[in-house]
């Protein structure tokens, strides 16, 4: 298993400390390479807040007795005194990083970036910068330069910005996403009898084909209308279409290849 990680003044007691806005205790990371899991619980939790980012893979948590799975793109908080139950299975090839905090700001730093004190999970998406954050944050913790108190504090900062921007991306996307596969089931609907290229139909939006029929199902809860087909590979030619793929199909044509 590979650990790596740091304690501010080199200790491992959680601990409570309104002097200050924000106060980082701890900072780390865990990969799994061997160990077929790595289980942590808390009973009576802790006396500071703690963040875990799923850098990759999934985990496994357990909030009021039911298990949630976590996935990469994911953190996870937990405030004072929660109980925390959480494992890491070495088939689900998890990566976390892991931050404990506190400090007589905290409640209203996390409100400013978005961030609800009555959800446990919420998505900040898979950025590059993260990991390296965290891990400048490690290494202050663990070389105690000039100043690093304030610094681990503003790279804590500069973490929770990236989250605050991302969920905001993500809802602007979202918005855009569900308006066009409206508006495309709309189109679908009211042109029934029509031969429609769902191609040329996602080229107008300017989007892929893949990625205009993933959102389509995630969205609308059902397949693109007409019998539609991943490109084949090396220039080989499409499977046939069976008689069942050919059902309730309408008069839409096929994709291009």
């Amino acid at each position: 298993m590979y650990i790596n990680s740091g304690y501010l003044n080199n200790s491992r007691t959680d601990f409570k400390d309104n002097s200050t806005p924000l106060v980082v205790g701890s900072c780390g990371t865990y990969r799994l390479k061997t160990r077929p899991k790595l289980p942590t619980y808390w009973q009576k939790g802790r006396r500071d807040y703690q963040i875990l980012y799923v850098a990759n893979g999934k985990t496994h948590f357990c909030f009021d007795g039911r298990e949630e799975i976590v996935s990469a793109g994911h953190m996870v908080l937990y405030k004072p005194e929660e109980i925390q139950k959480y494992v890491y299975y070495l088939e689900d090839n998890p990566e976390v990083f892991w931050i404990h905090f506190t400090g007589s700001g905290v409640k209203s730093i996390l409100a400013y970036h978005g961030i609800s004190l009555d959800e446990h999970v919420f998505y900040c998406g898979v950025l590059p910068d993260y990991k390296a954050l965290f891990r400048k944050i490690i290494q202050e913790l663990q070389l105690c330069r000039y100043g690093y108190e304030d610094y681990i504090a503003s790279l804590f900062n500069d973490i929770l910005l990236l989250v605050d921007r991302q969920q905001h991306e993500q809802k602007k996307t979202t918005g855009n996403v569900q308006e066009q596969i409206e508006r495309a089931a709309a189109y679908f609907n009211e042109n029934y009898n029509t031969k429609i290229s769902i191609d040329d139909y996602a080229e107008s939006l300017h989007i892929s084909t893949n990625w205009f029929i993933h959102n389509f199902k995630q969205y609308a809860g059902r397949d693109v209308p007409g019998p539609v087909h991943p490109l084949p590979a090396h220039g080989q030619r499409p499977k046939p279409v069976g008689a069942d793929d050919l059902q309730h199909q309408g008069n839409f044509r096929n994709r291009r290849v």
